[in-house]
């Protein structure tokens, strides 16, 4: 029996117990805390003012139930509950503890219809309160879509209950603890913690609370903290199943993997039914691996509950890593179904989708993205990197002013409104403005810092044609990698953006790792594909040239640049050809000037001669293609 409740009864000894009824709840005062179960529905205590004389009425079941939710024995302390309310239909004490253990089991229905009675006879019971606020944020748990949808609805109306709750009666630590969930689901940190400290505070045996403490610092990267704060939980009640998964799942952010299968081990045993032990255990197995096992977890976890997004993506990465990314892409999109909104999910199918070069699908999946999360800064790479794609595969500027491309503009200037420090959404912005044809000076967002910010810089000077100094930022990041997984994120990057040298260095450091010759391998087979590819496309595209097919020409060109932008001869062929195109444009003039600096960019040992002759000709370009604006712009308003 809790501690608290033997110094009681060892206080009370002396004075004359009076039946087994409890007390009026208004007339109640609390003595002790019934842990899990919450703080007012144990032991009662009442000063009858007629007599002067302290009686005490004990309701027996209601006592050892207390004791049983304290043990995490939910359904013998619901028996035990039920027994105490059969015995007197009037004890609010009882019929609050009963709703709470139904709680505890998720039987929501009935909890909800237990605390709404005690409320009828008494508005001010505090634990009912606190009750109704749990059984509010329970069934967030449930797979209802109607649920899903009202969240924010439902974790504010639980918090207002809660603080009813709280405003009656500050001492309950369930309320506390019950506030401090709600606040943790809202993403309110701080707040969560506060709550989960006053509810130790109010009862130091609260294992419940130091779990609830051990959430927060997890999340916030605390990790000795959270180890203490979970091992001090399990020190209180070893039956603890969410103490041992966070102290589990913190292990495993340490890299401690046996550690955290242990604890992770001794949470399943004592609740079948967790999903997120089953997404962590399948997190290690993954890191571990053993795919086959990893994908068993992410599955039954799924099984169990079908709305976690960690599933869906632990199972895409792991398919992702086999080159089967079709799958991968299935699986993401398997989640999608259950959670649309999920941005995490939306962003990894498009991620998918830019490596399976189907653009416009990435450029779909990312402006989701940014809609919901306007600070998104991977989501905004992304999207600036297939129109990157997506202008060296169709290269018209006709792309360049249309209505998908100035939306995409609005969006990320949108971003940057919204999050003017954040230099990877600056640089998007500004590599968009650049493939438009508008002035950048890349000075103005000032030196990468950490390896996300130069390889956006590097796209950014890619956008420009600035090869060289592209290169430059992408060898300190192959040179900063620490290990296979982050040597070949870079790599597939690379190679997806169609910068084949950096691709073939990466995926050559990434091959120096163990167990990772073979993915290596596969890599490097894809750089020499799209060399010879490419190869093949401009030996094409001189034919057709010659022959004065020049469209079809052009559009051998383009794909040859699609494939490996960094080949001069394809620039100076297409820029050649471009100038020959009849009727002339203004754009094939603009473009064609872009090719020769591209050109120039590719070729730094050019003699000084053809250099002066080149821009030269460049000049001519781009005021031929500034006259023949002009023109069409007459010709359209007439």
């Amino acid at each position: 029996m809790n501690s608290k409740y033997s110094r009681l009864l060892l206080a009370l000894s002396s004075i004359p117990l009076v039946g087994l009824t409890s007390v009026d709840p208004c007339q109640a005062k609390s003595i002790g805390s019934s842990g899990s179960a919450g703080s007012k529905s144990g032991l009662l205590i009442a000063r009858k003012s007629s007599n002067k004389r302290l009686k005490v009425r004990i309701e027996h079941e209601v006592v050892m139930a207390d004791d049983l939710m304290l043990k995490g024995k939910y359904g013998d302390a619901e028996d035990l509950y039920k027994q105490a309310m059969q015995r007197n239909t009037k004890s609010s004490a009882a019929r609050v503890g009963y709703g709470m253990a139904l709680a505890k089991q998720f039987k929501l229905d009935g909890a909800k219809a237990q605390f709404e009675k005690v409320l009828q006879d008494d508005p001010r019971n505090a634990m009912a309160h606190a009750g109704l606020a749990m059984v509010m944020y329970n069934r967030l748990q449930s797979s209802n879509q109607n649920i899903r949808k009202n969240r924010d609805a439902i974790l504010n109306n639980a918090e207002a209950e809660a603080k009813q709750g709280l405003a009656i009666d500050p001492g309950m630590p369930e309320a506390h603890y019950t506030l401090g969930k709600i606040y943790q689901a809202q993403g309110r940190l701080d707040e969560a913690m506060t709550s989960y400290k006053e509810a130790e505070r109010l009862d130091p045996k609260y294992s419940d609370a130091f779990a609830g403490e051990g959430l927060v610092q997890m999340l916030k990267g605390n990790y000795a903290d959270a180890v203490t704060a979970f091992k001090q939980a399990v020190d209180l009640n070893s039956g603890n199943s969410t103490a041992h998964y966070g102290l589990g799942r913190t292990y495993f952010k340490q890299g401690l993997y046996d550690e955290a299968l242990k604890e992770l081990n001794t949470s399943l045993y004592q609740h079948r039914n967790s999903a997120p032990v089953r997404i962590t255990r399948g997190q290690i197995y993954q890191a571990q691996g053993n795919t086959v096992a990893a994908v068993g977890e992410f599955r039954e976890a799924i099984s169990l509950k079908p709305e976690v997004p960690e599933a869906y993506l632990g199972i895409a990465e792991i398919r992702e890593n086999r080159g089967d990314l079709e799958h991968a892409i299935a699986e993401l999109k398997s989640g999608v179904e259950l959670m649309p909104d999920n941005v995490a999910l939306h962003e990894r199918i498009g991620d998918l989708s830019l490596k399976l070069e189907k653009l416009d699908d990435a450029i779909k999946e990312y402006s989701m993205v940014l809609d919901n999360q306007p600070q998104n800064g991977a989501a905004a790479q992304g999207l600036t990197r297939a129109y990157y794609m997506k202008a060296n595969k169709d290269a018209t500027s006709a792309f360049f002013v249309s209505n998908e491309f100035e939306d995409a503009k609005k969006m990320i200037d949108k971003a940057v409104a919204m999050n003017p420090n954040n230099m990877e959404l600056r640089l998007a912005q500004l590599k968009l403005r650049a493939m438009s044809g508008e002035p950048v000076d890349l000075n103005t967002v000032g030196t990468p810092t950490n390896d996300g910010e130069r390889i956006a810089y590097a796209e950014a000077l890619l956008a420009q044609n600035k090869f060289k100094e592209a290169n430059d930022q992408l060898s300190i990041v192959i040179a900063n990698t620490k290990n296979a997984k982050e040597t070949f994120a870079v790599a597939d990057l690379a190679l997806m953006i169609k910068d084949l040298d950096t691709a073939e260095a990466a995926y050559k450091k990434a091959g120096s790792y163990p167990d990772a010759q073979k993915r290596a391998e596969r890599g490097m087979n894809l750089v020499a594909k799209a060399r010879e590819g490419a190869r093949q496309d401009l030996t094409l595209a001189g034919d057709l040239a010659k022959r004065k097919q020049l469209s079809s020409a052009i559009d051998k060109y383009h794909a040859s640049v699609y494939q490996n932008p960094k080949v001069p001869d394809t620039r100076y062929g297409l820029a050649k050809t471009l100038e020959r195109l009849t009727p002339r444009r203004s754009t094939y003039y603009r473009e064609a000037a872009t090719q020769y600096k591209a050109y120039i960019s590719l070729s730094p040992n050019l003699p000084e001669k053809e250099l002066k002759k080149l821009n030269k000709k460049i000049t001519s370009l781009e005021e031929k293609a500034y006259k023949l604006e002009l023109k069409e712009k007459e010709r359209g308003g007439a």
